[in-house]
């Protein structure tokens, strides 16, 4: 059973060897592309909603995003939780216990789909009319909601495959199955909006179909290649201890997903009430501000792994050179970004909409915000240490703080005197904040402590 258990694993990446920069780059980059394909798919699809629906539309479609990221905070909490175990165990070579935490992640997921899934579609409208969106803008946020909370059980089995791909070192597999359903999502958009003119709910139901197709397809691939990793649904055993464990790392991860979701929600309540213009103008920079951070986030869900891993292991000196590396690979991404945005921010926001005003808002968000995406970076890169040696509860406190006690007031603050440009400097501070004290609580070498594995 050990040596086939052993085979099974063999196609994996082993994070405890070989030089920093390269492992954590060559673990990002799958990461980085599929999540870069798939924003971009999200930026074409605000285009061609913008372009071809109008500007309520739009607006409809970015308004819903922090709705449902409130909503899934949760059972990505549970499968950060699950991957970080997962590469423990693995750094340790405890395989059996991998298989107790790919079942009792498998039973979670899908019965927290569906009960937030349910919910999602029962409450939509309540909720838009709860953060003030523009009436206007509130039927068709409404349709494209419910739909979308269908594919919930498709969306959250996809990702809850893919935490543990990425627990035993596999980041290329996830990216392939991306890759097809963010192409198959893209030409059912073409079809149901420009040609079949379907409205908002074709956009739905785009995205619908693709979630379904990616989860049936990354099934049979794992279930064909990778036997200890199968999904399966006869043989599903829950385990209580993995379960605990999954959920005294990954709630507090859940949690700050949570915070932030909040935070966004109460953002665009304050941003709401600027008019349908600024909302329309905050949606689509949003798509390119969540592409531009992107590889900050990628490097650091990487470096989760590779600190697990590591620390699995017992190779602590390896976890701060990765540290390091991580650092320097996301400051040098995040720099470049910052200016290609500067320089082209105008043309990147004309794309979503023949609006001159609705272009200079958005610009003028893209501006301000991307001139700090390297404080963003050294945040992300100081937090996923901590994750990955299972300590998510200081992350989730530092979290709780830069957006609660210091974006929000100061957006409330600033939007008063300087309208939505003072919204958009809320963001940078806190970051500010959340940096400062992430760095602060990595240099005392706490989170060393918090390994799950027992030897």
């Amino acid at each position: 059973m050990h040596n086939l258990i052993n085979n099974t694993f063999a196609s994996v990446r082993d994070l405890t060897k070989g030089n920093e920069y390269k492992v954590i780059l060559m673990f990002t980059l799958p990461m980085l592309f599929g999540n870069v394909f798939h924003q971009l798919y999200n930026i074409i699809d605000s285009i061609v909603v913008g372009q071809y629906i109008g500007k309520e539309a739009l607006a409809a479609v970015g308004a819903s995003f922090p709705i449902i990221f409130f909503l899934i905070s949760l059972v990505i909490g549970f499968s950060t939780g699950s991957t970080i175990l997962i590469s423990q165990y693995y750094g340790a070579k405890q395989f059996d216990n991998i298989r107790k935490v790919v079942d009792t992640n498998n039973i979670i997921m899908f019965v927290t789909a569906i009960v937030l899934g349910a919910l999602g579609m029962i409450f939509s409208r309540d909720i838009f009319i709860l953060i003030d969106l523009p009436k206007d803008v509130i039927p068709d946020a409404t349709k494209f909601l419910q739909i979308y909370f269908l594919g919930m059980p498709a969306f959250f089995g996809f990702q809850g495959i893919s935490a543990i791909l990425r627990g035993v070192g596999d980041s290329k597999t996830p990216l392939y199955f991306l890759i097809i359903s963010t192409s198959a999502n893209l030409i059912l958009d073409l079809i149901l909006i420009v040609w079949l003119r379907f409205g908002i709910e074709g956009v739905a139901y785009a995205t619908l179909v693709s979630q379904i197709g990616a989860f049936a397809t990354v099934i049979y691939w794992v279930n064909k290649k990778h036997k200890e990793l199968s999904f399966r649904v006869i043989k599903l055993k829950f385990d209580r201890e993995v379960f605990y464990k999954s959920l005294k790392i990954g709630i507090p991860s859940g949690f700050q997903m949570m915070i932030v979701s909040l935070s966004m929600m109460a953002i665009f309540a304050i941003v709401n009430k600027f008019g349908t213009d600024v909302v329309a103008a905050y949606s689509g920079a949003l798509r390119i501000d969540s592409l531009a951070t992107l590889p900050a986030m990628m490097f650091s869900t990487a470096l989760s792994a590779f600190v697990g891993q590591n620390i699995g292991a017992k190779r602590y000196d390896r976890v701060k050179k990765g540290f390091f590396a991580t650092l320097i690979m996301s400051a040098i991404f995040s720099i470049i970004i910052t200016i290609v945005i500067i320089i082209f921010g105008e043309s990147l926001m004309n794309m979503f909409i023949d609006d001159a005003n609705i272009v200079r808002i958005g610009e003028g968000y893209l501006v301000i915000i991307s001139s700090f995406y390297i404080l963003f970076a050294i945040m992300f890169t100081s937090n996923a240490v901590m994750r990955g040696a299972g300590d998510t509860i200081i992350p989730m406190f530092i979290t709780l703080v830069a957006l609660w006690f210091v974006r929000i007031p100061v957006a409330h603050f600033l939007g008063n005197i300087w309208g939505e440009i003072g919204v958009w400097w809320s963001m940078p501070i806190a970051w500010a904040v959340g940096t400062i004290l992430s760095l602060i609580y990595y240099s005392t070498g706490i989170w060393k402590k918090k390994s799950v594995v027992k030897y």
